[in-house]
């Protein structure tokens, strides 16, 4: 059977199927004009928005660094004074206080928790210490390096304290795993703390483990002679 021949009035009549994507997608608009209006006024107010948020995290951040930085350049002075009535100490923890409190979107408060934390301890506030050493911690990633040096300061709040107990506790959590960086600084420290405490078999314990492993450390003369104290006088 013949196949019907298409006349050049049918196709014009007739809707074009060999239209360009460009053609239709135009077509498409026309036909949905107000929906389409809708859809960019709405693109439109998230462009905004978003450019809001960013403008105003930068000034947050901005703010928040100035801050931090004013601080930290108070506590690590060559001629600073670090005693508790000290008015740099009083300064840097103001504006460390102002980083946590004012610009808690900035990126630099998780770095000033830890610093806050040592001008508390510096003003012997060590229950004020604690807390901000420990919200440190329990943000540091998993395994970090930071979480032994928290554990380290905290240890050294409760030692501060004469909560010997406390601070053996946490320092063991340290010691406990071979390959962490502060395991050497973390064992010297549990050696006092149990020499502190009365444990005298537990320290010399310590002590010769110490020796033992850290032959070329700076604490190796205070070490030995610590452990000399444990060795029975010549009768």
């Amino acid at each position: 059977m013949a196949k019907k021949r298409v006349t050049r009035k049918q196709l014009l009549k007739e809707p074009d199927e060999f239209l360009t994507f460009t053609e239709k997608a135009v077509l498409f608009i026309k036909e949905h004009d107000r929906k389409f209006k809708f859809i960019a006024g709405t693109i439109g107010v998230i462009i905004l928005i978003y450019l809001g948020v960013n403008t105003g995290m930068g000034y947050i951040n901005k703010k928040g660094q100035s801050a931090y930085n004013l601080a930290f350049r108070l506590m690590s002075a060559q001629n600073t004074d670090l005693s508790p009535e000290s008015e740099e100490v009083k300064q840097a923890g103001e504006l460390f206080q102002e980083v946590l409190d004012d610009y808690s979107l900035s990126r630099v408060r998780q770095l000033a928790l830890p610093e806050l934390a040592y001008v508390k301890m510096v003003e012997k506030k060590y229950d004020e210490a604690i807390p901000l050493y420990q919200e440190f911690l329990d943000k540091a990633p998993e395994k970090s390096p930071y979480q032994s040096l928290a554990r380290i300061a905290i240890a050294a709040c409760h030692e501060a304290k004469g909560e010997f107990e406390q601070a053996i506790e946490i320092l063991n959590q340290v010691t406990a795993h071979a390959d962490d960086l502060f395991k050497e600084q973390a064992l010297f420290s549990l050696a006092r703390i149990y020499r502190l405490a009365g444990q005298k078999d537990q320290a010399k314990e310590i002590l010769q483990e110490f020796v033992e492993k850290y032959e070329n450390s700076p604490f190796l003369p205070l070490a030995k002679a610590h452990l000399q104290e444990f060795r029975p006088e010549p009768s």
